[in-house]
């Protein structure tokens, strides 16, 4: 699904983000992108929703090299991919049911199948009987879940997940981490960037540890355990 060949990027002020990356990530599998803050996570993101470009190589999804999607095509690349953020940023005048439903009209979704969709969204999520409640309603993980349910509103092939519970104590970000790997188990690609070490340690599925801009391991599942 996504691929990195010999990705490098190196912004104006002489900083590399990111060196020579090379790495392939396949439909339907749970990645932990792990490494200290600076390292690189939220670039490579970037790179993936082509917000930034590479200085040098070239990220390909399902094929495609997204260098040569033209401008007014990104929309399309981006509806495959739902992006959950460690800042909420949800709409604070709307409930969870309007926040969800905003990002369904955007991509031009019918009332109907608004009405149809996002219960069970919320659902998924945890959610189903808070429809109608505001975001200062609601604790800060109840929040990330709207979120996360927003993210899934235009049924993407893969989920960004940016630090999503870097503002949550240890319970809330289990639970988040619990909807994130039922996601996947539902056929969606996810990508878990963190740099928390007992979350990776939970999810026990494959681990692409980043330092400095590079790959420093790139661990399959059941063989490696993040230590302290």
């Amino acid at each position: 699904m996504i691929r990195f060949d010999r990705v490098t990027k190196k912004y104006p002020n002489g900083t590399v983000a990111l060196h020579d990356l090379n790495f392939r990530i396949n439909e339907g599998e749970f990645i932990s992108i792990v490494g200290r803050s600076g390292a690189g996570k939220s670039t490579l993101l970037r790179l993936i929703t082509a917000e930034d470009a590479p200085t040098a190589g070239k990220v390909y999804i399902e094929g495609i090299d997204i260098s040569t999607v033209k401008k007014r095509n990104l929309p399309l690349l981006r509806k495959k991919i739902g992006v959950v953020f460690q800042d909420i940023k949800l709409l604070p005048a709307k409930t969870a049911f309007e926040n969800v439903a905003y990002a369904m009209e955007v991509n031009g979704a019918s009332p109907e199948e608004i009405e149809r969709t996002v219960p069970r969204l919320l659902e998924i999520v945890g959610l189903g009987t808070r429809l109608r409640t505001f975001p200062n309603e609601m604790s800060g993980g109840e929040n990330q879940r709207v979120a996360i349910a927003r993210a899934l509103a235009h049924e993407p092939v893969l989920i960004l997940a940016d630090e999503p519970t870097g503002n949550l104590d240890e319970i809330n970000s289990l639970e988040i981490l619990d909807i994130l790997m039922k996601i996947n188990r539902m056929g969606t690609t996810v990508l878990l960037a963190t740099h928390d070490k007992e979350l990776v340690n939970k999810v026990k599925k494959r681990v692409i540890v980043i330092d400095e801009g590079g790959v420093i391991s790139d661990i399959k599942r059941g063989k490696y355990k993040l230590n302290s």
